[in-house]
């Protein structure tokens, strides 16, 4: 409070207490308002805690906000739930008793995320537990009881469809040792009935959506909402708001923690499956009307995941058991009833699996420690609900808060009189509304509307909803919160349908549908249909319809009448520990950030009881402290407790409000706290406190300035001196060490240049090291670029020739490795062909040399495409032009050259003029000399068959070392000196004489030889 004090101008009032004009609900809203559009969610009303919903994400839930609200007064901070929270379990460890958190709230407004809030508050920041994995499981059972329980309504995308309390027990020292959970009226027509806009439970979307196929086919379902009627009535299957997939990741990771094993697991998801496929089943009526089903295939499924057979669960489906004195007779049922009977046995199976659930988690949450523990407990219920149209499960609800409401008011008021009490300040009484009519009106006996509603079920003959409502009209038509169309005036009237009836809650009118009053009152399921269950093989069934179920022909007690009785037990709960509250309100219905509906706010506001409770904690003094605290923060502002008092607290406090001249009937003295009736008071004080800080502030500092400044300067004054003696000192060994540090360097230096071409030693080593380390960084700045500027290798000194011709090959031999690593394959197959001419004329013709540096290709010519098609089966390997030379008279004829895979051909454009098979070519022949004339040798059996051809080639090698690739044949061409004999034809036989000249010329000498002449290739 002491904090909302000085914040109060900026952010409104923090605490409600303090509000001048608390009488007003204007003013109250206004306050609201304004912290709301900062962000600021969390007021108090004394220990009361004022939540609303900010739909968005707010940074104040981090680790280190749950250490700035750990072991703090309560007041000191801004409102917080955790502030709360510590506030409870500090208050629990120094009391040692046990206490309870009530939030409340209606739909949407933010009920179940303070509840984990405060969860993870106490996991996270309450010493640790010796029992592993308390806090995980307390914390990982939330998600699973959402899945089960909560639904998307169309107020609350995660809306609790179940009331729920949860203890959580401590030990001596704080840490969690264990829990329990509660439940209180799930809603179970949910299953089989959802509103337009609503879904059905969250765990059937998030097994459908987790996308675990094979899990899906072990249940027989698809991933399809639309396929299932259960999942289709609301038309809503998916929602932006909520990750089916990463809920359901959640719930199976929760599952483990919780230690459910994997057949119990299996078990479970049967169940839900089994709903799904149970609602699928449809009827149609026989020859007699009676109900058959309309096809076998979900019955099939039903029958594996359940372990029930088939005919039997058929049986159950279609027809009734009804039992004589002395036999059993099954009556078939209409469509209709066996419809009620699917509907019942959904129901039922999936509220006894819920219920199995949570005591599944009470057992892991089991404390086995004997020793006394304390408790704190969290009530996370629904909160008051008006739809457009309510029916059973909003009374239910509504009835619940009523109850708590009327907790509410008796507890808040027998504990501000404790404190007057304690403290001995007289007690004024607080004028407030007193719901007891209203519960009457709902719950006493034989006269109350569940009692009527029990009559009407368990009455005799036709009894229908309107045969209740008329029940009602005739028993309490009288009372002055009920009415009726047919009691009401004329103007009420046209409000009130003929099947509804208006109760006048504390929270204000709600009109109920009367329609399926009695069905769901009753809840029934057909005798057989429980003993069909009893056959099941699933575990969780069998427990859920034990076969020692006790006196099943005794009608069970109605949904209305167990949930008063739970109810009634709660209270006996609640009212055996201490309350602390947190009411969550909603700002607006369209769940928009930074929205402030006034009209919605200040209805919640009513409901919930906050101005009846602002006005409780008003009735007697706004603001209350102990002494001690009290005179710690405003003994400035008397000159007599200030700056310490020497008596009591009490006596100080006294001393103080008279100085401040505080009027007798605006405070009074407890025993151990000093009361302030009004605010403007505190707020009085509390500004001549900041007027008062700000001069005692101004005169502290000039006092202590001219004291500390005359102290520094005398300190500083010594220093200096102290510090120029020493810097001086220092300064000179330090020059003296660096000069004798240099002189040492220097000689070992000199000695180490004289002794350098000497073995190393002790003189010379450090020289040596200096050389070798100046040579290696110099050669690593100037290494050759190329293998080409090898020889460029920087000149090494003595001491390294050794390692430099050692580091020189090992970088060729890297450079080389790197370049042919570098070279890509078809650069490699030419360099292959150019090392095997190199190997056949490399200094055996003159003007191979010349030939060196041009690349081969892969033709020198373009194919004609006639030619192409005559040579269809050949592939064409080297193309070249050549130049033929007859062989009678040596006449010169432009020719190609192909060789392709089987032969070569010699082409005139397109005609093939001479095939030479490979098989039959003898050999090549070249000269020595720098022409380019090649013979080739081909095999002449006989006269018909063409001789060996004369050939000029500008590409000699090129073409040579292609056709040697081609054929593969050892020592194939020969370089031969002087004259070549070739075979004209068969019989016949020429000459090519080879000779060097002064000019480049083929002619036919004088004795019939073809003459060759070339120039030297070095005159070129």
């Amino acid at each position: 409070m002491e904090a909302s004090l000085t914040a109060r101008d900026r952010v409104g009032i923090q605490d409600f207490v303090l509000l001048d004009a608390y009488t007003s609900e204007s003013a109250f809203l206004d306050n609201l308002r304004k912290r709301f559009q900062e962000n600021l969610i969390y007021t108090y009303i004394g220990t009361l805690l004022v939540s609303l919903n900010p739909y968005k994400e707010l940074d104040i839930y981090s680790k280190k906000q749950m250490d700035t609200y750990m072991g703090v007064n309560f007041f000191e901070l801004p409102p917080h739930i955790y502030a709360l929270a510590d506030n409870v379990f500090r208050t629990m460890m120094s009391e040692s008793n046990n206490h309870f958190i009530l939030i409340s709230g209606e739909s949407g407004s933010g009920k179940t995320e303070a509840s984990k809030k405060i969860l993870h508050f106490y996991a996270v920041s309450c010493p640790s537990s010796k029992i592993l994995n308390v806090r995980d499981r307390l914390l990982l059972s939330n998600p699973v009881l959402e899945a089960f329980g909560n639904a998307k309504t169309l107020k609350n995308d995660n809306s609790s469809r179940f009331g729920k309390y949860m203890d959580i027990q401590f030990d001596h020292q704080g840490g969690a040792a264990g829990g329990h959970i509660l439940s209180y009226l799930l809603e179970k027509s949910r299953v089989v009935h959802q509103n337009r806009g609503e879904r059905n439970f969250h765990i059937f979307y998030q097994m459908l959506e987790s996308g675990d196929q094979e899990l899906l086919r072990w249940l027989g379902l698809e991933n399809n909402c639309q396929h299932y009627n259960y999942l289709v009535q609301g038309n809503c299957a998916k929602v932006r708001s909520i990750d089916d997939k990463s809920d359901w990741k959640t719930v199976r990771k929760a599952l483990a923690v919780i230690d459910f094993s994997q057949s119990e697991t299996e078990h479970l998801f049967g169940i839900i499956g089994s709903v799904l496929h149970l609602g699928n089943i449809t009827f149609e009526a026989d020859a007699s009307g009676y109900a058959g089903l309309r096809n076998g295939r979900q019955l099939h499924w039903l029958s594996k995941l359940l372990g029930i057979p088939a005919q039997v669960l058929q049986q159950g489906l279609t027809h009734r058991k009804i039992e004589t004195k002395t036999d059993e007779v099954f009556s078939p049922l209409s469509v209709e009833h066996a419809v009620y009977a699917r509907d019942a046995l959904a129901k039922a199976v999936y509220g006894r699996t819920f219920n199995w659930l949570v005591n599944k988690i009470n057992e892991s949450l089991a404390n086995t420690d004997s020793s006394r523990k304390t408790v704190i407990g969290l009530l996370d219920i629904y909160g008051f609900e008006v739809f457009t149209l309510n029916s059973f499960e909003q009374f239910c609800i509504n009835y619940c808060n009523e109850k708590l409401q009327q907790l509410f008011i008796q507890l808040t008021l027998k504990s501000e009189q404790d404190e007057y009490e304690t403290e001995g300040i007289e007690w004024e009484p607080v004028p407030f509304f007193n719901n007891q009519i209203i519960c009457d009106l709902v719950e006493e006996k034989h006269r109350g509307m569940i009692s009527l509603l029990d009559e009407e079920c368990l009455r005799p003959g036709e009894a229908s909803d309107l045969t209740l409502l008329e029940k009602m009209e005739d028993k309490i038509g009288g009372h002055p919160h009920f009415v009726t169309h047919k009691l009401a005036d004329q103007k009420t009237r046209k409000t009130l349908a003929r099947g509804d009836f208006r109760l006048l809650h504390y929270a204000g009118e709600v009109t109920y549908g009367v329609g399926g009053f009695l069905d769901k009152n009753n809840d029934l399921l057909y005798r057989n249909g429980k003993e069909v269950m009893q056959q099941s093989k699933n575990a969780i069934i069998q427990h859920c319809f034990p076969l020692s179920e006790p006196d099943q022909k005794k009608r069970p007690e109605t949904v209305a009448t167990q949930f008063k009785s739970s109810l009634a037990g709660l209270t006996e709960i609640l009212r055996s520990k201490e309350p602390w509250y947190v009411r969550c309100v909603k700002p607006n219905e369209a769940k928009e950030p930074g929205r402030f509906d006034d009209a919605l706010v200040r209805h919640q506001v009513k409901y919930l009881g906050l101005m009846e409770h602002l006005r409780v904690r008003r009735a007697g003094f706004a603001y209350r402290r102990k002494y001690e605290i009290f005179l710690q923060r405003y003994k400035p502002l008397c000159p007599d407790t200030w700056p310490n008092w020497s008596g009591t607290a009490a006596q100080g406090v006294r001393v103080l409000v008279q100085h401040l001249r505080y009027k007798p009937d605006e405070y009074k003295m407890g025993r151990t706290k000093i009361f302030i009736r009004h605010p403007r008071t505190l707020f009085a004080t509390e500004d001549a406190f900041q007027v008062c800080k700000h001069k005692l502030a101004t005169t502290i500092q000039a006092k202590y300035r001219g004291y500390r400044v005359k102290g520094d300067y005398q300190k500083r004054k010594e220093a200096a001196t102290k510090i120029e003696n020493c810097w001086r000192g220092l300064a000179a060994r330090k020059e003296r060490q660096q000069r004798e540090w240099a002189v040492g360097i220097i000689k070992r230096f000199i000695k180490g240049f004289m002794t350098r071409h000497q073995p190393g030693g002790a003189v010379n080593r450090e020289y040596l090291a200096y050389v070798r380390h100046n040579y290696l960084t110099r050669l690593k700045e100037n290494l050759p670029e190329t293998l080409l500027r090898a020889d460029s290798w920087l000149t090494p000194p003595p001491v390294m020739k050794e390692a430099s011709m050692f580091l020189k090959q090992l970088f060729i031999r890297h450079m080389v490795r790197k370049y042919v690593r570098g070279i890509s394959q078809e650069r490699k197959a030419q360099l292959v062909l150019k090392a095997q001419t190199s190997s056949m004329f490399k200094g055996r013709k003159e003007n191979y040399p010349l030939s060196v540096r041009s690349p081969f290709l892969h033709t020198r010519i373009d194919m004609n495409v006639k030619v192409l098609q005559m040579m269809e089966h050949e592939n064409v390997k080297y193309g070249v032009p050549v130049v033929k030379y007859d062989r009678n008279g040596f006449r010169p004829r432009p020719r190609q050259l192909v060789f392709a895979r089987e032969a070569a051909y010699l082409l005139d454009r397109a005609k093939i003029k001479q095939r030479i098979r490979y098989g039959s070519l003898k050999g090549v022949s070249v000269s020595n000399l720098s022409d380019n004339v090649l013979i080739l040798h081909v095999t002449c059996d006989d006269i018909k068959q063409k001789g060996d051809l004369v050939l000029q080639c500008d590409f000699l090698f090129e073409a040579l070392a292609k056709l040697n690739a081609i054929v593969d044949k050892r020592d194939f061409i020969r370089v031969v000196q002087g004259s070549v004999r070739f075979d004209i034809q068969h019989g016949r036989e020429g000459f090519v004489d080879f000779r060097s000249g002064h000019e480049s010329a083929v002619y036919r000498a004088k004795n019939g030889h073809l003459t060759v002449e070339s120039t030297s290739a070095k005159s070129r």
